[in-house]
């Protein structure tokens, strides 16, 4: 948090009101018109009247720290709004309290400068708290401050005030309804997890899941929280299923909706598309059977998910990861069939993914494809980019263009397309 720098008071159209006033005065005491004086007097009075309380008031306001709380987590496209409190302050007649939010979005995470985001609102006489809407078309990373003006009702002054709050907010994309995958118990690679008795309330109990012995369940426990919890031995061991994942964030360069500096709109979509498929993929599993356990690999890092901590912390990194140059990724167990299914997450923009695919062989691998879709059928998940200046953000001149980006064909044991497109 920093203290805001002074900064100029008057607005444009205080300004203008300033210059027309004081043409309007000189013309009429040249020509002596005694009507045309009191006028401009009065305009020129009651801006300066305004100016000295604006200034009065503002610095008594210096110290004044608004609270910013925005939803968690943050979704795209959602119509998602940031709480504000610590405004009740008394403030004149004919002025109010604005607060503001200016910075930079990047969608999918792209970009060096990223879009100008801004937005406003007002608090209104006697509240102590507003709302601001805050939306953002796609998923990406947000940073930016948020800090008080002091303005009029006329909008001819605004007054720094407050503390200036510094955020980054990393935006998830907006879910998909994808079909439910269910997955084998046998399908990942088994390993055995032993329960030492070093943590009694962590390694002797658990919730209740499908195939556990009613014999074992602790009723007296499971009345007081109302939830079936199973009693677990000290020298239990429990089988865990692994689930290795792959998540190709890759664009080849000036081939496929342009390069990881420059990504087209086009492309951004589908790699967006593709993290709402990986996310939907993994909370579906993980409500399905708490003891799986993910490994996903993505653009060289690898993150290992057991739990619904690990699982959102994943997924707010997720949001901010974009595109990166291909690269050469090899699986310790990737030609071992026995290793389980290997599930794939790729767009159009990934050139490299069938000879990736041909690596695999013979390991059986699942893949979720996001392809584009020029037929634009009912089943595409559309991105219409007048939603950025609807929702504040200024895109890129470019992304008016649309990239054609053609449709890849590949081979795998099982194939999931989900089409994406965009329009203005």
């Amino acid at each position: 948090m920093i203290k805001k720098r002074f900064q100029f008071i008057l607005t444009p159209a205080g300004c203008a009101f300033l210059v027309i006033s004081g043409v309007i005065l000189v013309r009429s005491l040249l020509a002596r018109n005694f009507f045309e004086i009191l006028l401009s007097s009065a305009a020129l009075f009651l801006l300066l009247a305004f100016g000295f309380i604006g200034i009065w008031k503002s610095k008594k306001l210096k110290s004044l720290e608004p609270g910013w709380k925005q939803p968690f987590p943050m979704t795209a496209n959602a119509g998602e709004e940031i709480f504000v409190s610590g405004l009740d302050v008394p403030v004149p007649m004919f002025f109010r309290l604005h607060f503001i939010v200016r910075g930079r979005f990047f969608p999918a995470g792209a970009g060096k400068k990223g879009c100008p985001v801004f937005a406003e609102t007002s608090v209104s006489r006697g509240e102590k708290s507003a709302l601001l809407p805050l939306d953002f078309p796609m998923s990406g990373k947000f940073t930016g401050k948020g800090f008080c003006r002091f303005k009029d009702i006329f909008g001819f002054f605004s007054f720094p005030c407050g503390i200036i709050l510094q955020r980054t907010i990393n935006v998830r994309s907006l879910p998909c309804f994808g079909k439910d995958h269910l997955v084998k118990a046998q399908s990942g690679a088994e390993d055995r997890r032993n329960k030492f008795s070093a943590d009694e309330e962590r390694y002797y109990m658990r919730e209740y899941t499908p195939g556990d012995r009613f014999r074992d369940i602790n009723w007296k426990s499971s009345e007081k929280i109302d939830t079936l919890i199973t009693r677990i031995s000290p020298d239990n061991q429990e089988k865990v299923s692994r689930i290795e994942v792959c998540f190709r964030n890759y664009i080849s360069p000036n081939k496929a909706g342009g390069n990881t500096d420059k990504p087209s709109l086009e492309a951004l979509w589908l790699l967006d598309r593709a993290k709402a498929r990986l996310s939907h993929f993994l909370r579906n599993l993980m409500e399905q059977q708490s003891s799986f356990v993910f490994t996903v690999h993505a653009g060289g890092d690898s993150w290992e998910i057991d739990d619904q901590e690990s699982l959102d912390k994943f997924l707010d990194e997720l949001a901010g990861l974009s595109f990166s140059s291909p690269k050469n990724e090899t699986f310790s167990a990737a030609a071992n069939v026995n290793a389980g299914e290997l599930y794939v997450f790729s767009t159009a923009c990934d050139l490299a993914l069938p000879g990736f695919l041909l690596t695999c062989h013979p390991r059986p691998v699942c893949l979720f494809l996001s392809q584009p879709d020029n037929k634009q059928s009912e089943q595409t998940e559309m991105l219409y980019k007048r939603n950025f200046l609807i929702k504040g953000c200024i895109p890129y001149p470019r992304w008016l263009v649309k990239s054609k980006i053609k449709q890849l064909g590949v081979n795998a044991g099982k194939i999931q397309n989900n089409y994406a497109g965009t329009k203005l």
